[in-house]
């Protein structure tokens, strides 16, 4: 790594130096390692060529979903992912937190409701996390639901059965609530 800042890495390779556009979330990651891996996605325009690199699949990919988005471009996926974390990101969409995505630097409203419109299905779908961090920050709970969901079950008769089995046993693992929820539902 021959250079790092908030925004980009400049990673030298074979002598030659890439500049990597990067989140606020990679740029934690990667410190100050000098042996690092991104996960990348290539941009090429008439005019440039540009590198975006993640520190996590699940970030690139739902950078890769982001902007497939009307109206939500390469810079400002990065700015939702420098502002949330991919789980975060997911769980707002999931959970049709409009006012949590609009409070993102450059999402409007208009903008915030096409993402949780247009990648409701599709990030339920593709992006179950089994990384420690999402599951620190998106929770049990929240996994065994989307999870529920995505097996064709409401939300609201899911949300009720997960709160009691909780309550029952607060220690039960993401694969235990979605069994024991299974069995109620």
């Amino acid at each position: 790594m021959a250079e790092l800042t908030p925004t980009y890495v400049v990673i030298e390779t074979g002598n030659i130096g890439y500049a990597i556009n990067i989140s606020l979330q990679t740029y934690g990651h990667v410190g100050q390692q000098q042996q690092i891996t991104l996960w990348l996605h290539h941009i090429v325009r008439e005019d440039a060529e540009q590198l975006y690199g993640f520190f996590e699949k699940e970030e690139r990919d739902v950078f890769r979903l982001l902007i497939g988005v009307s109206g939500v471009g390469p810079n400002t996926a990065r700015m939702i992912l420098s502002s949330l974390s991919s789980a975060e990101v997911r769980v707002a969409i999931q959970q049709d937190d409009v006012r949590k995505l609009q409070g993102i630097k450059g999402i409007g409203l208009k903008t915030a409701q096409r993402m949780v419109i247009d990648l409701k299905d599709k990030i339920g779908r593709t992006l179950l996390s089994t990384t420690t961090e999402a599951q620190g920050s998106y929770g049990r709970h929240e996994e065994a639901l989307s999870a529920l969901i995505m097996l064709g079950f409401s939300k609201v008769p899911a949300e009720k059965a997960l709160q009691t089995l909780l309550r029952e046993n607060a220690a039960y693992s993401t694969e235990e609530l979605i069994k024991a929820a299974l069995k109620q539902l």
